[in-house]
């Protein structure tokens, strides 16, 4: 008998994490008429969505429900149940990347999203080679928003991250103060075989809290970088033995975030 009481909720679960998700930027709305241009394509162009089926929209809010197709003509849907849902982590990480070559800040976004982030933000490092204009930044942005869009849909995330391309350090530095902790993963601090004082700040992540994590470009970061972000109360941490490449270092970092505060026994939120 108790496993029939429990089956139907285990099916819903089941059904809801199935399901096709989507964000729209609108208030919620019963019923809700799908109005972007892109996302209409998708839905009725590529998936073939037809009247009687269901997805999930997820709302600026954050808000998610579970929606069935009403009129396809019109792309209405009548937003049926709302989803319980608990996908964010329990502390906001924002991604400083210095720019690297070539299209490594995608992949970067893409994963980083999948792992959790709550915004990524790219500059221009001092020792970055590429050097990005107004128009190359929003061009970038504007792509880096649809790989974010795609893999937040992906992942099932509650909230989408916001991409934000920086025009100088300046204006990064000016934003520090916003952060419980400012953790700048630096190359030279590995290399000299400091180990604790990431493990140290895991250690102390309670639920709420605003962290940034700065990683470098390619070549490094420099002693006057490494100098102002100090300044501006940022910690220097070790990732370890091993060297890490500019697209690897983020990645590691959030991971280790989400072990510590999602799956180890010893979790502090």
């Amino acid at each position: 008998m108790r496993l029939s009481l429990r089956r139907p909720k285990i099916q819903k679960v089941l059904l809801e994490a199935s399901m096709q998700q989507y964000f729209v930027q609108d208030s919620v709305s019963n019923p809700y008429q799908v109005t972007n241009k892109e996302l209409l394509k998708h839905l009725f162009s590529v998936l073939r969505l037809q009247e009687g089926e269901r997805l999930i929209l997820v709302f600026h809010d954050g808000e998610k429900w579970q929606a069935r197709l009403t009129n396809k003509e019109a792309a209405l849907f009548d937003l049926e149940e709302r989803v319980v849902s608990n996908q964010e982590l329990p502390v906001q990480v924002t991604l400083a990347c210095a720019y690297p070559k070539g299209d490594k800040l995608d992949l970067v976004a893409q994963k980083a999203t999948e792992l959790g982030v709550h915004q990524i933000w790219g500059f221009p490092g001092q020792w970055s080679v590429v050097k990005w204009d107004a128009k190359k930044r929003t061009k970038r942005q504007d792509k880096l928003r649809k790989i974010v869009l795609g893999a937040a849909e992906q992942s099932k995330r509650d909230l989408l991250p916001q991409v934000e391309l920086l025009a100088d350090q300046a204006e990064l530095l000016q934003r520090m103060d916003q952060f419980d902790h400012v953790l700048v993963a630096y190359e030279e601090e590995a290399k000299a075989g400091e180990k604790s004082r990431f493990a140290q700040v895991l250690s102390q992540l309670t639920e709420g809290q605003k962290i940034l994590i700065l990683v470098g470009p390619e070549g490094g970061i420099s002693p006057q970088e490494v100098t102002s972000y100090q300044e501006h109360g940022a910690q220097l941490v070790g990732l370890g033995p091993r060297i890490l490449r500019a697209e690897t270092a983020p990645l590691y970092l959030l991971s280790a975030i989400s072990y510590q505060l999602e799956l180890s026994s010893h979790k502090n939120v």
